[in-house]
């Protein structure tokens, strides 16, 4: 049985200065725990270690550091300007009417007034009416009920962005 090498992504991760591949890491996820984990388990060996890894991180993630990576989220439809990763994630709301545009605003505000936070969704991939659809289906949700889905939602975006790191060329 012969062994898979390691993405040549992932090799040049795992060799990167602790204080480069911390930054890389919080680019993917702002909360500082997360990264401290995925860092005390260099080297990883797969793409799927490291996916692993950053679910388990994220599983763990206090209420207080959850919060943390949340705030480095922009609302749904209103992407950081001069941030690529944002404005790729967002991409199913750039061709929204703007109608749909305006009811997001006003959807992610009535979610914000509800739950003190962004809302969160893994927007790689969807249409702006599936997202404007996910945000109507979870604000009845009771604050447990969300806390839960956005964990899940950003143990989602974390995979998307590490999958990215992975295949990019980190070196200097």
């Amino acid at each position: 049985m012969t062994s898979t090498p390691t993405p040549p992504g992932l090799a040049r991760f795992n060799v990167l200065a602790e204080h480069t591949a911390r930054a890389a890491l919080q680019a993917a996820c702002a909360a500082p725990a997360w990264a401290d984990r995925l860092l005390a388990h260099r080297p990883y060996a797969t793409a799927n270690d490291l996916y692993a890894a950053s679910d388990a991180a994220t599983a763990a993630l206090t209420p207080a550091d959850l919060a943390e990576a949340m705030a480095a989220h922009p609302p749904i439809g209103r992407p950081r300007p001069g941030d690529p990763a944002s404005a790729r994630e967002q991409r199913g709301m750039a061709g929204a009417s703007a109608r749909l545009k305006a009811e997001m605003l006003e959807l992610n505000l009535a979610y914000q007034d509800r739950f003190g936070q962004v809302f969160l969704v893994c927007a790689t991939g969807k249409t702006a009416g599936q997202l404007r659809d996910a945000v109507r289906e979870r604000i009845g949700n009771t604050p447990e009920q969300e806390r839960e889905i956005v964990r899940a939602e950003l143990a989602k975006i974390n995979r998307v962005r590490l999958a990215r790191l992975v295949e990019e060329d980190l070196s200097p």
